[in-house]
């Protein structure tokens, strides 16, 4: 049950009539925006941001923007989020293949350089706390306009909204994103496998049971440094690039 319940598609028009947005981007108006109705001002606000941020004025791909909030959401661990980014990446022309590898985005060869350049900053500037250092800022500066950086920031911290928001007000997952998340069960994105691993997850001190979640879904979905110990950075950097990029890192 979420924190606040969702009002209804159209109980305030001007809200309703800048939801469109979404119908090209998932294909229905999210529950987020529903309960943020409740102060029309906020809702409001949101989608222009949302729509500025998502408006590629450079180098950027609707997709690429879509695979850097999914990264972002998964440091974050927001299921929700996760759910609607594969959908929206999907729409945008993701493949299947990009999405199942995009952990491995590193070694992965259906990833540029560049979207590694950018993919490290999405992960380091969403970890808490911030993770972004000279090198990954030299990197991405090798790759990226000072214009393009702003806009892959913009995706970050949209996301870091969103997935407080999400996560917060346990906001009840659509039918449209749901499906998109069966549709890729088996994906690290969703690391369904995890969830029999422990009945507290996000509160799990059980090393057994945090270690079999690692080693069966993304390491940064259900474990959170500040109740199992372990390090987000690290998490990160084993995650997406083997233990031998944190052993340099630290």
């Amino acid at each position: 049950m979420p924190l606040v319940e969702p009002l209804k598609k159209g109980f305030c028009p001007s809200v309703d009539a800048l939801s469109a947005f979404f119908d090209e981007t998932l294909g229905f108006t999210p529950n987020s925006i529903l309960t943020m109705q409740r102060r029309p001002e906020i809702a409001e606000a949101f989608i222009s941001l949302n729509k500025a941020v998502m408006t590629n004025a450079g180098a950027l791909s609707a997709e690429q923007k879509r695979l850097i909030g999914l990264l972002s959401s998964m440091v974050a661990g927001c299921r929700y989020c996760q759910a609607h980014t594969t959908l929206a990446a999907e729409r945008y022309g993701s493949t299947e293949a990009r999405l199942e590898a995009i952990w491995e985005y590193a070694t992965s060869a259906l990833f540029s350089d560049a979207e590694r350049a950018a993919f490290d900053f999405a992960i380091a500037a969403a970890a808490v706390p911030n993770a972004v250092d000279a090198a990954i800022a030299t990197n991405l500066h090798a790759h990226w306009s000072d214009d393009d950086i702003v806009e892959i920031l913009g995706v970050v911290s949209l996301f870091g909204f969103l997935n407080r928001w999400n996560d917060s007000m346990g906001t009840s997952l659509e039918t449209g994103a749901a499906a998109a998340g069966e549709n890729s069960s088996g994906r690290r994105t969703h690391c369904a496998p995890a969830a029999s691993a422990c009945a507290e997850p996000r509160r799990c001190r059980a090393a057994p049971a945090r270690q079999a979640a690692r080693q069966a879904c993304c390491p940064l979905m259900y474990f959170r440094p500040a109740h199992c110990g372990a390090s987000l950075l690290e998490a990160v950097l084993r995650g997406a690039h083997g233990a031998q990029a944190w052993s340099v890192f630290r």
